[in-house]
């Protein structure tokens, strides 16, 4: 039995017997057990095995490429510009460290904007910058925050926010793989 997801929220499933669709979040199948018969088929229990192990996206996702390493990843159906994957990934909150300076980081956001895209204050793209040179221009851009510009009086949404290469940023804790 082989599964393939399609770009409508449904998956195809093959079969030496026929070629059913399967629609996992209405509970659906084209199968004649499931349609004339109203049972629960093993294309709907395979589809949901291979979503749950991690195999195929779910219905609210699609596959995507990670813009640092080019793997494959899950990504959220309806997201645009580049995509990171878990490993390359950052979330709100998140201590990082700049590569290029060794300071110590808060990330505030990921943007959908690749590097050569975003333009600082002054108007110049990420990716023009000398210390950005060796990170890719099709990466997305982190915005993070100075850790030595936090206090009691300006918290991370207080202080200037400054964008990097996803790959310029390292996450600081020991228990991340990167």
């Amino acid at each position: 039995m082989t599964v393939r997801p399609l770009r409508d929220r449904r998956y195809v499933v093959e079969t030496e017997g026929g070629t059913y669709v399967v629609a996992l979040d209405a509970g659906t199948c084209s199968c004649p057990d499931h349609e004339i018969r109203g049972e629960r088929c093993k294309h709907l229990r395979r589809v949901a095995i291979e979503v749950t192990a991690g195999d195929l996206p779910a219905p609210d996702e699609r596959v995507g490429v990670c813009a640092v390493c080019g793997v494959e990843t899950f990504v959220p159906l309806t997201a645009s510009g580049p995509q990171l994957c878990a490993r390359h990934g950052f979330d709100r909150g998140d201590a990082v460290r700049d590569r290029e300076t060794g300071k110590l980081l808060v990330v505030t956001r990921v943007t959908a904007r690749r590097a050569d895209e975003y333009r600082t204050d002054e108007g110049r793209p990420i990716d023009a910058y000398p210390t950005n040179a060796a990170y890719g221009a099709q990466e997305p851009v982190v915005e993070a925050v100075y850790a030595e510009s936090l206090g009691p009086a300006h918290g991370v949404d207080d202080a200037r926010r400054y964008g990097f290469p996803a790959s310029r940023l390292v996450p600081t804790d020991a228990d991340r793989d990167r």
